[in-house]
């Protein structure tokens, strides 16, 4: 080789290497974790020893479609909250760290949501910042990872579209959520609230909430067992291996209840999601608006 090809050559590895230091890192939504023998109950409790034993919280549990062979469990830490809720824009959303279940011939897979993409998309600009939170998704992570190997699945996004998601133009994004209610007080709406989701008010059922009066933010994770506007409904068309999507949620800052619009967080969590089988579900986003509306009205 001559020395002016050779000089190409180096050139040419050096240009790859420096832009591959530069390239953007990709994000999947959610990670698998492994397979266990046994019902989603079972799973579910050697989960939640896992978490409890390392100093996070379970805040609740449920069967998304009232089915035995799916399951949530949902969970936090006291950082974790300290570091999000301080972000007035709706940044408690990234408050929880969702796990999923799902049963297949006698396996139960487990997987959970990956909290530097969700971070990305509910904190915006602010997610990159934090070292605290960096520590705490290293924790999160650390936990599964002692269960079993951790596998990225459900699509791949940079954290400069995380930011500022959208599944098409034109369509909504994280700062366009739905306005559910003003109340007259945090109190009130917080009370009115928990009021219907006690009485289960649209076959919704509470799965968990996070309430801070000091701060006037609140977060309600619902689970939507209507059959013909709720999971049992789009789930089985849109995909139940992404179950740790699940609960929904209603979030009230100050005076006001706000969800996100469906068209953002159901694509959110499915980034995969063809047009096509999108507009299997055209009617959901308007239907989980009219669930979620009644626990405020």
């Amino acid at each position: 080789m001559n020395r002016s090809k050779k000089f190409i050559l180096i050139l040419g590895v050096a240009l790859l290497s420096f832009s591959a230091m530069f390239a953007q890192v990709t994000y999947s939504p959610y990670y698998k974790v492994k397979e266990v023998n046994g019902t989603v109950d079972v799973a579910m409790e050697e989960v939640k020893k896992q978490l409890t034993e390392k100093g996070f919280e379970v805040l609740g549990t449920y069967h998304p479609e009232g089915k035995s062979t799916m399951g949530v469990l949902v969970f936090t830490r006291d950082d974790l909250k300290k570091a999000v809720i301080s972000n007035r824009k709706r940044g408690i959303h990234a408050a929880v760290v969702r796990v999923g279940f799902i049963s297949k011939g006698g396996k139960t897979t487990v997987s959970f949501t990956n909290p530097d993409y969700f971070n990305y998309a509910y904190l915006q600009g602010d997610a990159g910042k934090s070292s605290n939170l960096r520590k705490i998704n290293a924790d999160v992570k650390a936990v599964f990872r002692s269960m079993g190997s951790l596998r990225g699945f459900g699509g791949r996004l940079e954290a400069k579209k995380l930011v500022k998601y959208r599944y098409m133009v034109g369509m909504e994004g994280f700062k366009n959520p739905v306005e559910l209610q003003t109340f007259s007080s945090f109190k009130t709406g917080v009370s009115k609230i928990q009021k219907d989701l006690k009485q289960k008010e649209g076959k919704t059922q509470l799965v968990y909430s996070i309430v801070d009066e000091k701060n006037q933010v609140a977060i309600f994770g619902i689970g939507l067992l209507n059959k013909d506007k709720g999971e049992p409904h789009f789930l089985p068309i849109i995909g139940e291996d992404h179950v740790a999507a699940m609960p929904y949620e209603i979030v009230m800052i100050g005076k006001e209840a706000t969800m996100l619009h469906g068209r953002f967080r159901i694509a959110l969590h499915w980034p995969e999601l063809t047009m096509g089988t999108f507009s299997k579900i055209m009617s959901t986003p308007g239907d989980i608006k009219d669930l979620l509306k009644a626990l405020t009205e």
